[in-house]
C-alpha cells in the first residue's frame, strides 16, 4: 500500500494534536512531514508564563519531544518556514528552498501577536509575549533593567506582568478598558482580581491609551494620549492576537478574518485543510485550546475517510489560574434587561459567583476564587438547562460522583485537551486503568493545567465502584510509567536494579528509551541510592549538565566559575579577564549568587576555557548546590555578629558537586539585617548574638516563599551538622525536580524538624551524606574531560536543548 503524503504547516498544539488523532486512526497510512518555524518540538504555549516566571524549564512544557517524531516516522523540519504553496501542483516551498509534495495539506499556522502601530514600536526593548524567544528576551532584559510596562490587561498581559515581577522588575500594566480581562470577566470579578494582583506588586493604569513609545534608540518610557508619561526599560505588547493567514492569502486560499473552513475543516481548495487559531469556522476564530482540539478530531476523521462527528462550534469558556487566582467564565458574562442573575459574594473567603439566566435557562456564569462548579455550569449552559436543575444541587458526600454520573458521554471533561467523559470511561474499562496518572497517560486528560483532576477522580470512582481506591491516586514520575517516585525508589532498592535501562525493562516502562523527564530522574535516584557503585550516565543528564555550561539562545554557552562564598582574589580575576579577552567573551555579568558569568563562549572552546581558568565550576546549570551567598560579616561590618564568610565558604566546600533533586541555594547572613537574603533560600543561616538561626524552604523564584525557622544552634559546627542532615534528608525523600519550598510543604515542617532533632537519625543521615561526598568531591581536573572526549560529545549533541 502506497502511503499518502501528508504535510502539516505549523508545529503547534492544534496541528500536532490533529496528527495524534490521525495516528490513532491510521498509524501507517501517511508519510508525514511537519514544518515548524521555531527551533523546538511541540510545546504547551499555555505554560509559557511558567517559563517566564523562572522555575519551569522548556522540557517541562514540551508535549511531544524529539523522540516522538522519530518513533512515529514524522519528518520534522524545525526552524523552517513554508513561504509558498502551489495548490495546483500540490507542493509546498520553504524559506530554505525545500520543496515537498503533498496529497493532503493541513494549515495550522496559528496566530501572531498584534503589535500596536505606535511611534517607537520598533525601538530596542519592545517585545511581544508569544513564544519561547520572547520569554528569553524578557528574562535577559530583567537582568539589566528594572522598569517594565505591559500594554494590555487581558490574560496574556497579566501572565507577562506576573513573570516580570518574579524576575525582579517593577511592572506597570496599561489597559484601555475600564477593568481587566473584560472579555472573560464582569466588572465585579475584574475588580476583585485587580485588588489581588495589586497586593502582589502590579500597578495598573486603566482607561489609558498609549500614544508613543519614547526614547532614543531604545525604550525609555511611554507617553499617553492624556499627556501623562511613565518610565520604562522594557515594553511588552499583549493587546491580542490575529490569525496567521499570510501564507494562505499569498497562495490563493480564501480568507476572511481567518482561513475559511467548513464543519470538517476543509478550505475551499481541494485537499487543503486548516485547523486551530488560523481557521475561521462559521464566522468564529477560536483562541482557546478545547475548540482547537475538537476541530482536530473532526479533521482527523475526514482525512482518514471515516464517519466522524462534524465540528459545529463551541460555547466559549475560560477556566484558569491568573497569578495564583482561580477564575472561570462561560457563555454570557454581562447581564441586560432580559437577564436575571444569581449572585454570591463572600468577602471573607474572597469568592464571587454570578449565574446568568435567560428564559429560565442558564446562559452564562462568572466565578472568582472558587471555580469547582465551573465544569458543571458549563455543562448546564451547553445543554440549555433550566435553572431549577442547578438549584437542585446534591449536597451529599458523593456530590462529585453524582454530578459526573449525570453528564453525557460526549461532555468535555478536560478542556485543555478535548477529552470527553466517554473517552475516559472507555479507557478505564478497556485498559484497566485505576488512577489519575494512568488516565492521563492513556487519554491526555489533566495533561496540561491539571484543573480537571478532581473530575477525573470522580469518573474513576464512578466507573470502578468498590474497586476504586483513593489511596491509589498517586502521581507517576512521567507518562512512561504508572509508578510513583516512592514505588520506583523502593523497587530499585528491593530488586537491586543498577542502571536506568534495567529499571525501565524490569519495571515495564511504556517506552523503550524513556523520556526527557524520567531518564534524568532515574539517573538521580540510582546515584542517590548507590553513591559508591553507580556510574553516572552522562547521556541521561540535561545537555547543560553534560557540557558544564549553560546554552544560550544563539547557540553559544555561558561559563560560571565557582567563587566560594562570593569571595575572589586578584589571581582569579586575572584568569577570568585573560580568558574573556582570548575567547572574545561577549558579556561578563556579576550574578545574584556573587559570581561572574561569562557569556558567548563557543562550544568547541569550552574544554580550553575550563583548562585555562583552572577553577571549579559553579554548577550554575546543575541540580546540586549552586551558591552560598554571604555578607561581609563581623570582621568588616559594624552590625555583624558572626563570621558569615568563613561559615559560607565552609558550607560551600563541603556540599559542592553532590546531586540533589533540584537546584539548592544557601546563604549566610551575619546578623538579622539579612543582607545575604537568607530568608528566601533553600537553606539560610542568620547570625544572632550567641549563635545562629537556620531557615529552610525559601524560594525567591516563581512561587515566592519565605523560609521557615527550622532551629537555633550555638556553634558553626552545629550549623554544618544540621545542614548536612537536612541536605541528605531532602536528597533521600525529594521528588526529582521538586524544589525544597514544595518539599517542605509536602513533608511538613514539624515532621522535618522532628527528624533533625533526633540525634540518631541526624547522625545516620550525615554518615550517608559523607559516603556520597567521597564520590562527589573529586578533583576538578578529573571532572573536566579531555578535549577529544568533549569534541565527541559535542558531535552527539546535535539539537541544543535549553534548560533552566
Amino acid at each position: 500500500m502506497v502511503k499518502q503524503k501528508l504535510v502539516l504547516i505549523g508545529n503547534g498544539m492544534a496541528g500536532i494534536r490533529c496528527l495524534e488523532e490521525i495516528l490513532k486512526i491510521e498509524k501507517n497510512a501517511f508519510e508525514i512531514t511537519v514544518f515548524g518555524s521555531e527551533n523546538h518540538p511541540n510545546y504547551d504555549r499555555i505554560q509559557l508564563s511558567k517559563v517566564l516566571q523562572g522555575d519551569t524549564a522548556i522540557e517541562d512544557i514540551t508535549l511531544n519531544d524529539w523522540n516522538w517524531y522519530e518513533q512515529n516516522n514524522i519528518l520534522l523540519h524545525s526552524g523552517e518556514t513554508v513561504t509558498r504553496i502551489d495548490t495546483e501542483k500540490q507542493i509546498v516551498i520553504s524559506d530554505k528552498n525545500r520543496e515537498v509534495a503533498y496529497d493532503k495539506l493541513i494549515l495550522a499556522t496559528g496566530s501572531v501577536p498584534f503589535i500596536l502601530p505606535l511611534p517607537g514600536a520598533d525601538k530596542e526593548g519592545v517585545t511581544a509575549f508569544r513564544n519561547i524567544e520572547d520569554c528569553e528576551k524578557m528574562i535577559e532584559y530583567s537582568k539589566k533593567y528594572k522598569k517594565a510596562a505591559v500594554i494590555g490587561g487581558g490574560l496574556l498581559g497579566l501572565e507577562a506582568a506576573r513573570g516580570l515581577l518574579n524576575l525582579g522588575m517593577e511592572v506597570d500594566v496599561i489597559h484601555l478598558a475600564d477593568y481587566l480581562m473584560e472579555r472573560q470577566l464582569d466588572e465585579a470579578a475584574a475588580n476583585l482580581l485587580r485588588k489581588e494582583l495589586e497586593k502582589q506588586g502590579m500597578n495598573f493604569l486603566l482607561r489609558k491609551q498609549t500614544q508613543e513609545i519614547i526614547g532614543e534608540n531604545r525604550v525609555e518610557g511611554l507617553r499617553f494620549s492624556d499627556g501623562e508619561e511613565i518610565k520604562a526599560d522594557l515594553v511588552v505588547m499583549a493587546v491580542g492576537i490575529k490569525p496567521n493567514t499570510s501564507i494562505a492569502i499569498e497562495s490563493g486560499i480564501p480568507v476572511n478574518r481567518g482561513i475559511l473552513v467548513n464543519d470538517y475543516m476543509e478550505t475551499e481548495i481541494s485537499n487543503v485543510f486548516a485547523v486551530g487559531e488560523c481557521a475561521e469556522h462559521r464566522g468564529m476564530v477560536y483562541g482557546l485550546v478545547a475548540p482547537l482540539y475538537e476541530q482536530g478530531k473532526a479533521l482527523a476523521g475526514k482525512i482518514c475517510s471515516i464517519d466522524v462527528k462534524p465540528y459545529e462550534g463551541t460555547v466559549l469558556s475560560t477556566k484558569l489560574k491568573v497569578s495564583g487566582v482561580d477564575v472561570f467564565s462561560a457563555g454570557i458574562i454581562n447581564e441586560d434587561e432580559q437577564t436575571k442573575v444569581i449572585k454570591e459574594f463572600n468577602d471573607w473567603k474572597g469568592t464571587y459567583k454570578k449565574i446568568l439566566i435567560q428564559d429560565d435557562k442558564i446562559s452564562g456564569s462568572v466565578l472568582f476564587g472558587d471555580t469547582k462548579e465551573g465544569t458543571k455550569l458549563l455543562s448546564l449552559i451547553n445543554k440549555g438547562a433550566n435553572v431549577s436543575e442547578y438549584l437542585e444541587k446534591d449536597e451529599s458526600n458523593d456530590a462529585g460522583v453524582s454530578f459526573v454520573a449525570s453528564l453525557p458521554n460526549d461532555e468535555i471533561i478536560c478542556g485543555c485537551n478535548g477529552v470527553t467523559k466517554g473517552d475516559i470511561v472507555n479507557a478505564i474499562e478497556t485498559q484497566g486503568l485505576t488512577n489519575i496518572d494512568e488516565v492521563k497517560g492513556c487519554t491526555n486528560a489533566s495533561r496540561s493545567c491539571g484543573g480537571c483532576k478532581p473530575l477525573v477522580a470522580d469518573i474513576l470512582e464512578l466507573t470502578l465502584g468498590d474497586e476504586f481506591s483513593k489511596a491509589n491516586q498517586k502521581e507517576a514520575i512521567c507518562s512512561c510509567t504508572t509508578l510513583s517516585r516512592d514505588e520506583v525508589v523502593t523497587a530499585i532498592r528491593n530488586m537491586n536494579l543498577k542502571t536506568t535501562r534495567e529499571v525501565m525493562n524490569v519495571l515495564e516502562w511504556n517506552t523503550i528509551d524513556g523520556c526527557s523527564k524520567c531518564k534524568p530522574a532515574l539517573n538521580y535516584y540510582l546515584g542517590m541510592i548507590y553513591p559508591l557503585e553507580y556510574e553516572d550516565e552522562k547521556e541521561s543528564r540535561f545537555v547543560n549538565e553534560r557540557l558544564h555550561a549553560n546554552i544560550q539562545k544563539d547557540g553559544t554557552f555561558s561559563v560560571v566559575p565557582r567563587m566560594y562564598g562570593g569571595v575572589t582574589n586578584p589571581e582569579q580575576l586575572r584568569k577570568i579577564a585573560d580568558v574573556a579577552e582570548k575567547y572574545d567573551v561577549k558579556l561578563l555579568k556579576v550574578t545574584g549568587g556573587q559570581r561572574i558569568d561569562m557569556f558567548g563562549i563557543e562550544k568547541e572552546d569550552l574544554p580550553k576555557v575550563w583548562a585555562e581558568l583552572d577553577m571549579p565550576s559553579g554548577y550554575a546549570y546543575g541540580k546540586t548546590l549552586r551558591t552560598v551567598k554571604t555578607c561581609v560579616g563581623a570582621e568588616f561590618c559594624r552590625f555583624g555578629t558572626q563570621d558569615s564568610i568563613g561559615l559560607g565558604i565552609a558550607l560551600e566546600k563541603k556540599f559542592e558537586r553532590i546531586s540533589t533533586p533540584h537546584k539548592f541555594k544557601m546563604a549566610v547572613s551575619a546578623c538579622p539585617r539579612n543582607c545575604a537574603e537568607s530568608g528566601i533560600k533553600d537553606l539560610g543561616v542568620v547570625g544572632v548574638d550567641g549563635g545562629y538561626q537556620i531557615y529552610v524552604g525559601g524560594n525567591g523564584g516563581t512561587d515566592l516563599r519565605a523560609a521557615d525557622l527550622l532551629c537555633k544552634v550555638k556553634t558553626s559546627e552545629e550549623v554544618i551538622e544540621i545542614t548536612g542532615a537536612y541536605f541528605q534528608y531532602y536528597r533521600e525523600t525529594g521528588i526529582y525536580l521538586e524544589r525544597t519550598s514544595k518539599w517542605v510543604e509536602r513533608m511538613g515542617l514539624d515532621h522535618i524538624r522532628s527528624v533533625m532533632e533526633d540525634d540518631r537519625k541526624r547522625l545516620e543521615l550525615n554518615i550517608r551524606l559523607d559516603e556520597a561526598l567521597t564520590v562527589a568531591q573529586e578533583p576538578w581536573k578529573e571532572i573536566v574531560e579531555s578535549e577529544r572526549l568533549q569534541k565527541e560529545l559535542f558531535e552527539k549533541v546535535k539539537i541544543p536543548v535549553t534548560v533552566e
